[in-house]
């Protein structure tokens, strides 16, 4: 790849994060914050089933298997799938009341509960798996992690 090539690359994805963070608000960071996230529990899960493979050797019960994988990425797409569907949520609702002469302060309320809830999820999952791999996990931190995630859960939802 040439030097020009590289950076109309960089500016191209500069200009595209500028304007998704421009349109999502806080919402852009968050699903940042996910998708590394999602990395990061994908492979600790496949490190922890490994040392797991390690300790029960012969046991199929235990150990990565492709079948496990693609359960894996399956569900974190059927994550991204749900996020987009609140997220269409927050535009109907903005956009009927916008056309009701109602302001609303926000442009993403429905889309962010659901993000921040599968981010809390995903942080849980990444402590357990460390804890599968062997490594000292403080429990207060799973603790802490799961109460914001049922605090979110839990959020005033009266329809």
């Amino acid at each position: 790849m040439t030097k020009e090539s590289i950076l109309a690359i960089q500016a191209a994805v500069s200009a595209l994060a500028a304007y998704l963070s421009d349109r999502l608000g806080l919402l852009f960071p968050v699903l940042g914050l996910l998708l590394v996230a999602m990395i990061l529990d994908y492979g600790t899960g496949m490190a922890a089933a490994r040392v797991e493979a390690l300790d029960h050797p012969g046991d199929p019960a235990y150990g990565w298997s492709s079948k496990k994988g693609a359960r894996g990425i399956a569900k974190k797409v059927g994550y991204m799938c749900v996020i987009a569907v609140a997220m269409i949520v927050d535009y109907i609702l903005l956009y009927v009341a916008a056309q009701l002469g109602i302001a609303i302060p926000t442009t993403a309320f429905f889309g962010l509960l659901v993000a921040v809830w599968y981010l809390l999820n995903e942080l849980l999952s990444i402590t357990e798996n460390a804890g599968r791999m062997g490594a000292d996990v403080p429990e207060w931190l799973s603790q802490y992690i799961a109460v914001l995630r049922d605090k979110v859960d839990n959020t005033e939802h009266k329809a």
